[in-house]
């Protein structure tokens, strides 16, 4: 593996500088504020969606059908793996100094014991995978994520993220690899297994009555938001102490001998009346008996 040469940057750069350019000239006020080159969007989108129909999703479809299923999760691992590095530097750039161990650790225990990331061993282990990004580093430290952009060929995205591209190509180990044949190859293969795995989903989509592009951004747009925010996190954070004042509070329970009670508020909201002791006297007073108007007799 040897560093990539000075003109895949450029290419990389030139990339970035004509969709500029080409959002320039569109220059189209869009209803939605986080999606002001709507036009240009669209176009992408529609250009996208044909190389998808008449290129991409016809081979992920021979792929997905004429390979084992083992060999698609043998090279969905690789991949995989090798995204781990650049998860890792990431996770260390946002503080996140436990994540960026446990991403080292699996990429050096799948490329060790799991034939170069072939098999995922660390899953299993209890290391879970973490998938950071440039575009994920700039948001954390403050970055604004900008309008929203379809890019051609690689699809959703946004002015930060777009910008970071080139950071993120050239964390790819793979982009690293001297043999163009191979490193070429290798690119495709990922893409298509990639396109493969969402198929199903796809179809799913293509067949609902929906406007596909708002969509897409919709979702991508908060898909994002979330892993900057790491909102799932904070969320598994929330359970995790819960689970904890849970246990605490059973452990003084028994310690104790007692048990907390538990109010129901009912359907208006009012506190329940408090139980009444045994031989004590009722909160209403005896009814008196009844007089009667006929005189006693004797």
């Amino acid at each position: 593996m040897t560093i990539p040469s000075t003109s895949k940057r450029l290419r990389a750069g030139g990339l970035a500088a004509a969709i500029g350019a080409g959002l320039l000239l569109s220059g189209c006020a869009s209803t939605n504020p986080k999606d002001p080159f709507e036009k240009f969007n669209r176009a992408m989108f529609s250009f996208n969606d044909t190389v998808d129909r008449v290129a991409l999703k016809p081979t992920a479809t021979f792929y997905k059908n004429a390979t084992p299923s083992f060999v698609q999760t043998g090279v969905g691992n690789f991949f995989g793996n090798l995204s781990d590095v650049w998860s890792a530097a990431n996770d260390f750039a946002q503080l996140k100094g436990r994540d960026g161990l446990n991403d080292f650790t699996r990429f050096a225990v799948n490329s060790t014991f799991g034939l170069l990331g072939v098999l995922d061993i660390a899953t299993p282990a209890g290391l879970q995978k973490h998938n950071e990004d440039l575009g994920q580093t700039l948001g954390y430290w403050g970055v604004p994520s900008g309008p929203y952009l379809m890019l051609p060929i690689l699809g959703p995205s946004t002015v930060r993220d777009t910008a970071a591209l080139p950071g993120d190509f050239w964390g790819d180990p793979w982009t690293h690899v001297n043999d163009i044949p191979w490193r070429n190859g290798g690119i495709l293969l990922r893409a298509v297994d990639q396109r493969a795995a969402v198929l199903d989903a796809s179809n799913l989509l293509e067949d609902a009555a929906l406007d596909r592009y708002e969509f897409i951004r919709d979702g991508y747009l908060q898909r994002r938001t979330s892993k900057v925010l790491d909102t799932d996190k904070a969320q598994q954070r929330a359970e995790k102490v819960q689970e904890k004042i849970d246990k605490v509070q059973e452990k003084v329970e028994k310690k104790l001998g007692v048990k907390t009670p538990k109010v129901d508020n009912g359907d208006d909201g009012a506190a329940p009346a408090p139980a009444q002791e045994q031989n004590s006297p009722p909160n209403n007073p005896p009814t008196p008996a009844p007089v009667s108007s006929e005189p006693v007799q004797k």
